[in-house]
């Protein structure tokens, strides 16, 4: 699995990791996120019921100051620019190279994440989609 989130400004932060997507996976990701932000972040999410525990509504709670999560409505995800970069991912990274197991996939992945990360003119390019320029 892959958490991911990205920029108007062309920045990719990611976690490629093996297991179910639950409170502890998406707080351990934003705790990352806020140990290498410099400013306060403002994420955009789905309406996945992870996004919205008590868990995470505590944990972001808690660091009002540096982080607030923004919900999209239900059922948008044309409105999720992050929606864009897994597009990519699977296009670019998965259809391309065709992995044989999971190691292959998870590297391919890892690989082309960070290869993105130092594309931050593609990344940005995402926010010129019409569904998400509201975010740009």
């Amino acid at each position: 699995n892959m958490i991911s989130a990205i920029t108007n400004r062309g920045a990719l932060a990611f976690m490629v990791f093996e297991g179910k997507f639950n409170n502890a996976v998406f707080i351990d990701f934003l705790k990352r996120m806020l140990r290498q932000a410099t400013r306060k972040i403002y994420l955009i999410v789905d309406g996945h019921p992870v996004h919205r525990s008590v868990a995470v509504r505590n944990f972001v709670e808690e660091n009002a100051e540096r982080l607030r999560l923004i919900r999209l409505p239900g059922y948008s995800p044309e409105l999720n620019p992050d929606e864009l970069l897994n597009q990519d991912v699977k296009t670019n990274a998965m259809g391309k190279s065709r992995p044989t197991n999971k190691a292959e996939m998870i590297d391919s992945v890892r690989r082309h994440l960070h290869r993105r990360q130092k594309q931050p003119h593609v990344i940005r390019n995402l926010f010129q989609e019409k569904h998400v320029r509201y975010a740009a």
